[in-house]
Parts: C-alpha cells; structure tokens; sequence
C-alpha cells in the first residue's frame, strides 16, 4: 500500500465532473468529503425521487439520512435523470445498496458506461449475479478493470457528519486511478490510502457485515466483551482463509480495510449489521428486526450470497455457516453460537 493521502494531487486547472449514484446515508456522507475537499470538481447527485430533490432544495439536507449535514447545492446539483447523470460525468461512484445496484442501473443503456470511471462504495454483492461490484461492472457493463475503484473502510457515515478523523482506502487494479480517487476523497478529516487488492478489499468489506451480525448476535444473548475479542479475532482469520481461497495475491490482512473495517463494524454503535445481530440474539424474528431498524443492513443479504460463493471456494467459515443458519434456516442462535464457541478456539 501506498503512504496515506491528506492533500489533493490533481492539478487546480482540471475540473472533475462526478456523479453520485444513491440517497442514503453512506452517500450522504461520501458527497459531504467531496464538498470538504479544496479540489475544483463539478458534483451531480442522482435521486430518484423527485420530492426529495425539492426537500433539499429548500432545507439544504438529506430528508432522511444523516439530517444534520448540510448539502452545499453551490457545489451539488441535484437532478432525477439518471440517464443524464452518467452521459455527463466522467466519474461515476455508486453507492446504493447492494440488493438493489443491479435495479437501479437496469433501465441504463447497455454502453451508458463506456469511458467512464467507476467507484464503488457498494460494500456487498449483487444477489443476482453472486458478483462483488466490480466484477458486476466487468461482465455486464463491460467496464475495464482499469476503470473501476473502490472505497473500502474503517469509516462510519454518522462519523463522517460529525467531522470526526477517518480513513478510507481506495482500491483499484490501475494505481494511477486509485490515487487520483484518493485525492479526490481526502479533506482535513478523512485520510486516504491506496490499495491494488480491489478484489480483496471488496469482499471483505462483505464478510464483515456477516462477522458483525454474529458479534450482535452474542451480544444479545449476552455474551462478553471477552468472547467478543475471540470471535472478531476469529473472523478476521476466516477472512483471511476466504481471501487466500478465492483469490490469492500478496496482502495483510491486519491492514485497515481488512481488520480495521472489520472492528469498526463489530463493535459500533453506528453498526447497522452488529444492531441488526443483537436484535436475532435477543429473540426477534428477521422480519421484525427489519421492520424495527428501518434501514437497511447489508449483512442479511451478504450472508446468504456468500454462503452460496463459498460453495464453489470452499474455505472454512464457520461464523458465516452459524449466521446463515440463524438467518436463513431458523435455527437456534442460542444453541448455534454455543457449537460455534467451541469451533473458533
């Protein structure tokens, strides 16, 4: 990896155009650094929803995610035509979740991305294609892997609104991409790094969501901080075994978009997933744990995706195997989690 970027790098005399693809928090977030960072850049905001464009119109905010931070529509256009977002940006990041990329994008043209470079801040993997994003951009819309970036973690949109100092590092398989993202991506509180392990770092991000569910999991049916530490340092091993299975290639997997992402997601009280896990430990049903949050916790649907990947890869996983069945199958987490203390030692 590369040193840490706090200073943009691109020359003042280029504009960037970037579209931003999503209306949640996590997109809310990535626009607000955009804003933050000194670099000239021309910013589009695809929302679908037209009352919404007229919500942030008129009260300078997202209505529903992260309402504190304030959307600075000198530097945001705001429109509904997606079409018209991807024609005239020349970055194009996305950040919608997972189970929905593949029905947001669908009513595009099939070479809408042709020449444009895509960022993924998709941490999951499309149900339909059991693809990470990157590989989904690749196959369907025949973007090249030279194209297309991640964002990868340890950082929590809720944080970011409170200007709190992050990281994020920036994966792409073309070095000169990730640094020129990098730069775009870094401000006085968020610190970028590079990464050439795209594939890596996109499908630890999703492993992590899973690992976070079973950490609520336990916690709901009140387990320690002590078996807490056990299980986190357990799945960050099976990450590693999942990693080397599916796509071997020089990494540490103590770097922070492996670990680092990993803890923050276990252990925080901004964790969707970890919220999500704790409500199962303490005897929800999946569907009114749904209903209760009201937002989205991309673990549920990475757990089944990934248990159906790992089929063909075959690493050993079983904290994803004991999600899966709490999930998926109704079994006891109560008695799952038991087995699962005696399979991580």
């Amino acid at each position: 990896m590369s040193k840490y970027f706090t200073n943009p790098l691109i020359s003042q005399a280029e504009m960037r155009k970037i579209g931003i693809i999503g209306n949640g928090s996590w997109a809310t977030a990535l626009i607000k650094i955009l804003c933050d960072n000194p670099e000239k850049k021309q910013i589009t905001w695809y929302l679908r929803n037209e009352a919404d464009i007229e919500f942030i119109h008129e009260y300078g905010h997202n209505p529903r995610y992260l309402t504190d931070v304030s959307t600075d529509l000198d530097q945001v256009q705001l429109s509904s035509d997606l079409s018209a977002v991807v024609a005239n940006n020349d970055f194009i990041l996305v950040a919608v979740p997972s189970a929905f990329v593949h029905q947001v994008l669908a009513e595009l043209p099939a070479d809408s991305f042709k020449n444009k470079k895509i960022i993924s801040a998709v941490k999951g993997v499309n149900p339909e294609t059991h693809q990470i994003i990157s590989h989904y951009f690749e196959s369907t819309w025949m973007v090249p892997d030279a194209s297309i970036a991640a964002i990868s973690g340890p950082c929590h949109a809720e944080e970011v609104a409170m200007e709190k100092l992050s990281y994020l590092t920036i994966a792409s398989n073309e070095q000169d991409l990730a640094e020129e993202v990098a730069s775009l991506y870094c401000c006085h509180y968020i610190y970028t790094k590079t990464t050439n392990d795209i594939y890596g770092i996109e499908y630890a991000a999703v492993l992590k969501n899973v690992y976070a569910i079973a950490c609520g999991i336990c916690h709901g049916l009140g387990y320690g901080d002590n078996f807490q530490s056990v299980l986190v340092s357990a799945a960050s091993r099976e990450t590693e075994r999942f990693l080397e299975a599916s796509h071997q290639t020089h990494r540490d997997v103590k770097e922070n978009a492996y670990l680092g992402d990993l803890l923050v997601t276990a252990y925080s009280q901004f964790s969707r997933n970890r919220t999500f896990g704790n409500m199962l430990g303490k005897g929800y049903t999946v569907k009114s744990a749904q209903m209760e949050m009201n937002m989205i916790a991309e673990g549920y649907y990475a757990t089944k995706t990934m248990k159906e990947i790992n089929e063909s890869v075959n690493a050993d996983t079983p904290i994803l195997d004991a999600v899966y069945q709490i999930i998926y199958k109704h079994g006891s987490a109560r008695k799952l989690m038991l087995e699962l203390t005696k399979k991580i030692i």
